[in-house]
């Protein structure tokens, strides 16, 4: 009996050296090439590193990867290079010097929390921010003798009257979710930096491409990859951008230890999604701007919140900090003259709805609608809520890349209704 032939190791006979990027190049450019860390094989695509644990060549080197005298892999929950190279990506993007992905947007704010904040210590947050960070910053931090004021998005009175001696940071995100409150960062910047606190804003509605909050004085930048980064709703994904110093010896040990890791495969595909940000980005916010001026003619809305519009009360702050743009969400209330009317109101224009996708979530390539005081923000108290301007004829809207002609006529259809 013979033996079957040996199958020969497919192996380049030297390893790959990709060429060094030039200095200068556009941001387009940054999100296609940066940390393209191709493997021996030579890859165009970047490679996904599926694997729980890395091989190491002795004991000794064992020894110092693990102790932190020499860089290598050793195992994904600590560092994974398809993990680097999307953390590489996204802090060239945000002109920040460093990022950490973890698994989720909240996961970023958890994280940020547990990093820079013990018992004792004071945040003040904005009142508008999402649902869930309102509840994990205000009521689960609370457990742990954190203290936070939620003030007005857009008062920066509010902000200064609210310092603390004790106050370590000011958390917002702009524009909010979903009314597209629009704070002024730089104020909110020279506030925070005035009592020794930091700036974390969460830029998960605008994305790079529209809006760069290292560009205005914050200190940390706060990612949902879930959402436009992504681009197709297909994985969580969160991030937080700043100092390296910050990254490396307060966030990283943190999520090593709490587990709160990115996925490889999480981090390949919003990895892929950058490339394409600048692009789609662009035509959401045009789609968006054609779609608000069109809602703003409908007699069965109240009123429409979008900063691209000139009736927007932060319009001019909103195109200076966002690029001239003014970004892919809308919001919207229809008229009603009791709440359990707006409600009804609100269910029949999303219920008529079929092109558009009844879901929470945002930042999709098709345009997603919701009722906030329900979803959302449906964990919140009704005083919560009215704090937050949110009533139950709010509609928002995530607008996609479908035709416009299409969006317009499948509103129009429950919109009619209610003429």
């Amino acid at each position: 009996m013979t033996s079957p032939a040996a199958v020969p190791a497919i192996a380049p006979a030297t390893p790959f050296r990709d060429k060094a990027l030039p200095p200068g190049l556009h941001r387009q450019t940054l999100a296609v090439h940066t940390a393209l860390e191709r493997s021996p094989y030579g890859e165009n695509s970047e490679a996904l590193y599926l694997t729980s644990s890395f091989v190491q060549p002795n004991s000794e080197t064992a020894a110092r990867r693990f102790a932190g005298l020499e860089e290598g892999y050793t195992y994904s929950r600590t560092s994974n290079p398809t993990v680097s190279s999307f953390e590489q990506r996204l802090a060239a993007l945000e002109g920040a010097e460093a990022a950490i992905g973890v698994a989720s947007g909240m996961a970023a704010i958890l994280m940020l929390c547990m990093g820079l904040l013990r018992a004792g210590d004071h945040v003040v947050c904005s009142r508008s921010v999402f649902g869930s960070t309102v509840s994990l910053i205000g009521r689960e931090f609370s457990k742990f003798g954190v203290q936070t004021d939620f003030v007005s998005q857009t008062d920066t009175a509010q902000w200064r009257a609210a310092l603390r001696p004790e106050t370590k940071l000011l958390f917002a995100e702009t524009p909010t979710n979903p009314l597209t409150d629009v704070c002024d960062i730089r104020a909110l910047a020279d506030i925070a930096h005035g009592a020794g606190a930091l700036l974390a804003v969460d830029n998960s509605f605008c994305s790079p491409v529209v809006q760069r909050p290292f560009e205005f004085g914050a200190d940390l930048v706060i990612h949902s990859g879930t959402k436009y980064i992504d681009g197709q709703g297909r994985v969580l994904a969160g991030a937080i951008c700043g100092p390296a110093k910050l990254i490396t010896e307060v966030f990283t040990p943190i999520a090593r230890t709490a587990g709160m890791t990115l996925s490889p495969f999480n981090a390949w595909v919003v990895l892929k999604g950058l490339e394409t940000l600048d692009l789609r980005m662009r035509a959401h916010c045009a789609n968006a701007l054609a779609l608000a001026q069109w809602l703003q003619a409908q007699p069965a809305v109240a009123r429409v919140y979008y900063p691209g519009l000139p009736s927007h009360p932060q319009h001019e702050l909103a195109l200076r900090q966002q690029n001239g743009q003014g970004g892919a969400v809308i919001a919207f209330d229809v008229h009603g003259q009791t709440p359990q009317a707006l409600r009804r109101n609100a269910f029949t224009v999303i219920d008529a709805t079929c092109v558009c996708s009844v879901t929470a979530n945002l930042g999709d390539t098709k345009t997603t609608i919701t009722h906030p005081a329900t979803t959302s923000h449906g964990r919140l108290s009704e005083e919560q809520r009215q704090a937050a301007g949110i009533g139950q004829g709010l509609i928002r809207l995530a607008v996609g890349l479908e035709h416009m002609d299409d969006i317009q006529a499948d509103l129009q259809r429950g919109l009619s209704q209610l003429a």
